[in-house]
């Protein structure tokens, strides 16, 4: 494991819920400008804001729209760690994702939380 910091955020909510997905993200950039490996995990109908054609729908008054801050994220080397089961609940495939975006089980999941320094879920 390296030395540098570490922190999980784990997404559970969708477009339904803008603020709980939009929140997140301005942390986990904040994360990264401050050197800190920040990995976003959606689970649950969050899985739905990596599908392409979403992010742009989803703004919260006051901050920018959520598919400017996970292009950043993303530009700036974080990691987006989608749900596969919860994908394919849905009906989402690999090719309907955003360019980014990593699918991954729960043994993954589970090793970037053990890896954290701290995890956060919304």
């Amino acid at each position: 494991m390296s030395d540098q910091e570490k922190v999980v955020y784990v997404l559970t909510h969708g477009v339904e819920d803008p603020e709980r997905c939009t929140f997140p993200f301005v942390l986990a950039g904040a994360g990264l400008a401050m050197d800190v490996h920040s990995t976003v995990v959606l689970q649950g109908s969050a899985v739905f804001l990596v599908k392409k054609g979403i992010l742009e729908h989803v703004k919260v008054p006051g901050l920018k729209p959520l598919k400017d801050l996970v292009k950043d994220f993303l530009d700036n080397g974080g990691e987006i760690l989608v749900c596969i089961p919860c994908l394919e609940e849905r009906g989402i495939e690999a090719s309907d994702l955003i360019e980014g975006a990593t699918m991954g089980k729960a043994g993954k999941v589970v090793s970037r939380v053990l890896e954290a320094n701290a995890t956060l879920v919304y």
